[in-house]
């Protein structure tokens, strides 16, 4: 691992991040986020949208972390749904009624969709990453009584189950590919961050992984949690599970200041501690095609742009820039071959990037 190409020392640390989805990428800047999809014949499809401006709770510490943290839990689950709807609306198909057009039909049933399927998920870290472990060790108070040691077993079995889940599903072809798009994510906003043209080439130097990437976040927690819970001591096993859930916004509060501080800060404690979150990315990241990057770079151009700049939905190029409105798309789909067939242009080596 080499922390000069990830620590880089040039580099001019940005707000922009962004997460990978089906074939595609999202990116969040200051005002807006964009999702790019490329289709399975090359084009490229994009949707930016205005982001609400930050309240009260984006400047206290540890609160934020906790209101970030929610926000895009639901960001990222309609932004993987959005992505699967455009795969199999503009991708080979059965025939029927467009997903785009049903989710515009049933906004309400859609948010309340998605609601369901944020609580469900955290329903199911809580349960298997949280309340497992817990469950578990308490056999180990059989063995031993220090409560130090039974607290790290809890921690090294929360840890090591997560490793081997995303050893699982990186076995899964969408999911490789999925984590092929997180590379392309991390490349891109390191040569963004170090002042290069946003270009396929200059991105495919930079290394897959980033000090501010959500699966660090994640090791955060998992550290920040065998710690706080190691001086709860071992009290009964209802009241400890109780303990881990009320302590959760806390830890991820905790997580996310440290998160924010190591992507913009570089010295010694900030590289061991990111060690481990940097080791998980290389599960979580794959290194990326030229293709790959530049959807990566068309999302990040799409928020890299003046605040009056409207919102667009449709194909696009390789620079974000809208070619073919939505509206066009559903009224002539054959034409929009003929427009946009061709693979993407790549960006200019003389591009700025803000």
């Amino acid at each position: 691992m080499d922390f000069k190409k990830i620590f880089i020392k040039d580099a001019c640390p940005t707000k922009i991040g962004g997460q990978a989805v089906l074939e595609g990428i999202m990116m969040k800047g200051a005002d807006r986020t964009a999702v790019v999809v490329r289709l399975p014949d090359d084009r490229l499809f994009i949707r930016t949208q205005r982001l609400e401006p930050p309240g009260k709770a984006s400047r206290i510490p540890i609160v934020r972390g906790v209101v970030n943290f929610v926000e895009m839990l639901i960001v990222g689950m309609k932004t993987l749904t959005y992505s699967a709807e455009v795969l199999e609306e503009y991708g080979p198909k059965e025939e029927g009624d467009s997903p785009l057009k049903k989710e515009e039909a049933k906004n309400g049933g859609f948010d309340a969709a998605i609601l369901l399927a944020v609580v469900v998920a955290i329903a199911f870290v809580v349960g298997v990453f949280i309340i497992v472990p817990t469950i578990a060790v308490n056999w180990f108070q059989y063995f031993t009584d220090n409560t130090i040691l039974l607290n790290l077993f809890e921690g090294a079995l929360r840890i090591v189950l997560f490793i081997v889940y995303i050893v699982v599903i990186s076995r899964m072809k969408d999911i490789r590919t999925t984590f092929e798009y997180h590379g392309a994510e991390h490349k891109t906003i390191h040569c963004y961050e170090s002042g290069l043209p946003l270009t396929p080439e200059n991105a495919d130097t930079f290394e897959t992984l980033h000090p501010r990437c959500g699966t660090s976040f994640l090791m955060f927690v998992m550290i920040i949690a065998l710690l706080i819970f190691s001086l709860l001591g071992w009290p009964s096993l209802m009241y400890r599970i109780l303990s881990r859930i009320v302590f959760i916004p806390l830890i991820a509060g905790l997580s996310y200041e440290l998160l924010r501080y190591a992507g913009r800060a570089d010295n010694l404690f900030i590289r061991v501690m990111s060690v481990p979150g940097l080791l998980l990315q290389k599960l979580t990241t794959k290194p990326p095609s030229r293709a790959q990057l530049a959807v990566a770079i068309a999302a990040l151009k799409a928020v890299d742009v003046d605040e009056s700049t409207p919102e667009i939905e449709g194909f696009c190029d390789g620079n974000g820039m809208l070619i073919v409105p939505i509206e066009e798309a559903a009224e002539d789909k054959p034409a929009i071959a003929d427009a946009a067939g061709a693979p993407p242009p790549e960006a200019p080596d003389d591009t700025p990037v803000g």
